[in-house]
């Protein structure tokens, strides 16, 4: 079984940084990609970062470039979102999630999810 566990959320004044960190466990899969979600109260879930394990490429939703950094640790399993210069708009649940597939996961396919670590930035 594949479990993913993220963690890191808080609260943040605007302009401020948090970084959140994603654990996977379970089997391996040979060319996998995991990314950060978020949703905010009463939205759908919207994509913000993504990395591919193969070859460390990176994603980023318009709302995260120049602010997000997505990165990876191989020998640790994590992943982890670097937030700086956050805005009021950023508020929203994180998820993770691991695409066993990255090419169905860049296509907007991911296959395990996390419970979600909540960030509250305020003004």
């Amino acid at each position: 079984q594949v479990h993913v566990v993220e963690s890191g959320g808080g609260l943040a004044q605007a302009g401020g940084s948090l970084r959140l960190s994603c654990a996977a466990s379970g089997r391996s899969f040979s060319n996998y990609a995991m990314a950060w979600f978020r949703q905010a109260p009463g939205k759908e879930r919207e994509f913000v970062a993504a990395i591919l394990w193969n070859n460390d490429m990176q994603y980023y939703a318009d709302s995260a470039k120049g602010r997000f950094t997505i990165s990876r640790d191989n020998a640790k399993n994590m992943v982890y979102l670097q937030m700086s210069d956050l805005k009021p708009e950023d508020t929203a649940v994180y998820y993770c999630g691991l695409g066993r597939d990255a090419n169905l996961a860049l296509a907007g396919g991911y296959d395990y999810w996390g419970q979600g670590t909540k960030v509250t930035v305020s003004s």
